[in-house]
């Protein structure tokens, strides 16, 4: 039997009796934690040029202690494409499509139709979306374990940061980029950076975004909400916030945690907690109650915009195991079957306002 699902003021707010306590610079909090002795790490004069520890500090943080230290202890598999992270493997070219959807073909972003362009429709079209298309974008992958989605993004022409309160999360990110020569030339060009950092101190630094992707990382914090905001407040005017994440349903704690964790072990015991999955339906309606609503964000560009008080898309994400393949799950809004497919894994896309 499912556990019974909490409230919406539970999972998204930051109970009133909560108190904010002070967190120490992410190098001494790295140091609290245990992380793996296998993994492998950047000589001192390649870390002093490839990857940072921040020195700031933020008054608060989401970061969950035991998290960290449960994913650090398998840092070292973040490149094995059949071991703990296959499935992220799998999933990360559809994540990828995703993005390239949101971002790329945009249709607010189309050039604007004139009789002196006109015969050159077609070839835009078919161009759009191709190549180095995240060309001129400043992209933040929070969370960005071993670099798996922060390569892509570099690789699509992105300047990216990718950041982990996992010191040896970032040690692995960076050797395996520094293996690629292109990437090593981004790193030496700082157009790709891994950060031992969290999301707060960037953002009480100033930092903003025009890609900001948070990856399987909302079900795994503290204070959802308010690492929602302040994702939220790293988006640039324009940008996009991007998320995949995990919805509280029989479903997902059949497959997630039941199969997944317990009876084929494709994933550690204990990785994910059931009652820290987020609906759908709970994302959008918070957005638009605490992260600024209409005034902040764009209403959709589809067919969802006629939901009410709710912002941004959620569309799901399955695993077909015989073609050992992630697929973006369709579906018409308010549909049994869209509730269907977003009742494991889920995308979610808002675009802020100019």
């Amino acid at each position: 039997m499912p556990r019974p699902s909490i409230p919406r003021h539970i999972i998204l707010r930051r109970s009133p009796t909560t108190v904010t306590r002070p967190v120490a610079p992410p190098n001494i909090l790295a140091r609290s934690l245990n992380t793996s002795s296998s993994s492998p790490a950047p000589s001192p004069s390649t870390s002093r040029q490839t990857s940072q520890s921040s020195t700031a500090t933020s008054s608060f943080s989401t970061i969950n202690a035991s998290e960290i230290s449960h994913f650090s202890n398998l840092s070292s598999q973040w490149w094995d494409e059949t071991g703990e992270f296959k499935l992220l493997h799998r999933m990360n070219p559809t994540r990828i499509e995703y993005i390239r959807q949101k971002v790329a073909l945009s249709p607010s972003d189309e050039e604007q139709w004139t009789f002196q362009n006109r015969h050159t429709d077609l070839q835009r079209e078919v161009e759009r979306g191709t190549g180095l298309w995240l060309s001129g974008k400043r992209c933040l992958d929070v969370g960005c374990g071993g670099g798996l989605l922060s390569e892509s993004l570099a690789r699509l022409g992105g300047e990216v940061v990718g950041v982990d309160a996992s010191e040896s999360n970032i040690g692995i990110a960076t050797t395996h980029a520094q293996q690629d020569p292109s990437l090593s030339k981004k790193i030496e060009n700082g157009d790709l950076k891994f950060v031992h950092s969290s999301a707060e101190v960037l953002r009480d630094a100033g930092e903003k975004f025009d890609v900001v992707c948070a990856m399987e990382v909302l079900e795994h914090v503290d204070q959802p909400g308010e690492f929602m905001k302040c994702l939220g407040e790293m988006v640039k005017p324009g940008g996009h916030l991007i998320l995949s994440t995990i919805s509280r349903t029989p479903l997902s704690q059949l497959l997630t945690l039941t199969l997944a964790e317990d009876v084929l072990r494709l994933v550690t015991p204990g990785t994910h907690t059931y009652r820290k999955f987020v609906k759908p339906h709970e994302l959008r309606r918070f957005v638009f109650s605490d992260m600024g609503g209409y005034d902040t964000w764009h209403k959709n560009e589809d067919a969802s915009d006629i939901r009410s008080e709710e912002v941004g898309e959620t569309r799901g994400i399955i695993y077909d195991p015989l073609a050992g393949k992630w697929k973006l799950w369709g579906g018409v809004v308010g549909s049994t079957w869209k509730e269907v497919g977003e009742g494991c894994n889920y995308m979610y896309h808002a675009r802020k306002r100019l």
